[in-house]
């Protein structure tokens, strides 16, 4: 099952996304600019080959819930997160508030 609803954060709009698998959940929480995901984000990967998409994200491991993700450290983020003002240990909800 997935799940899509609205979330605001400091008058601000983001979009929570939430894929049911099993054994598993993923979720994330986008707006127009980047998104912060759960465990499953490869950070890595967008850093060396997706650099030039220049991709705005942060990734956050252990959360369960989209309230977690939101006030989660994060674990990593991209380089072009880090060219915004986002640093690994950043709580997720000021992550996206800086994607604004």
């Amino acid at each position: 099952m997935v799940e899509m609803y609205p979330i605001v954060i400091e008058d601000q709009q983001f979009t929570a996304i939430i894929v049911k698998l099993p054994k598993t959940n993923f979720m994330a929480v986008t707006n127009d600019n980047g998104y912060i995901m759960c465990g499953a984000l490869d950070v890595a990967l967008l850093n060396a080959k997706l650099k030039e998409r220049k991709i705005i994200a942060g990734r956050a491991v252990g959360v369960r819930t989209i309230d977690q993700l939101l006030e989660a450290p994060l674990e990593s983020v991209t380089l072009e997160a880090e060219e915004r003002g986002i640093y690994k240990g950043m709580k997720g909800k000021d992550a996206l508030l800086k994607m604004v």
